[in-house]
């Protein structure tokens, strides 16, 4: 249960990454002189988007905003539920599983409206910069997959403590 509660926190942290990065990539095309880009938003930025679609997606983030920062409200709420559920004393069961899944039907929610948002934002793309999209998210996920293998191998060969 707390692994599939870290495994949706995990998943939930991702999507506001990749949100965050189409709202930064949208807003304008950079930031001052000698400042650097999030790199989250690099994903849309090499999309060469048109001004139009800059301008439909800041109207697409703007009609969410509202929405998610009450579900990032009621994420905050029912992750501080569960933490108070799990350090009580006494230990009660039937109150860690009850707000174990208040914050899973809110990280739900969170991620269907991410997804969403990602969905619209990704049917205003051309079928050039779709392709281009998916290829930059194979590589991203090649990265990141070699990334865990390498920090796994570095668990392995790690001496175990001797007990």
């Amino acid at each position: 249960m707390v692994r599939h509660c870290r495994s949706l926190a995990a998943a939930a942290l991702v999507a506001s990454v990749v949100v965050g990065g189409v709202v930064v990539s949208a807003q304008r095309p950079g930031f001052g002189p000698g400042q650097r880009r999030a790199q989250a938003g690099l994903a849309l930025r090499g999309l060469d988007l048109t001004e139009a679609q800059r301008e439909q997606v800041r109207q697409l983030t703007e009609q969410n905003r509202e929405q998610t920062r009450t579900l990032l409200d009621r994420l905050q709420t029912a992750q501080e539920a569960r933490r108070k559920a799990v350090e009580a004393i006494p230990f009660s069961e039937p109150q860690i599983r009850a707000a174990a899944q208040a914050l899973a039907e809110v990280e739900a929610e969170l991620a269907v409206q991410r997804a969403r948002l990602q969905a619209d934002v990704y049917a205003l793309l051309t079928p050039e910069q779709q392709t281009r999209l998916q290829t930059m998210r194979a590589e991203r996920d090649a990265r990141m997959k070699a990334r865990m293998d390498r920090l796994q191998q570095r668990g392995q060969r790690r001496p175990q403590p001797q007990a």
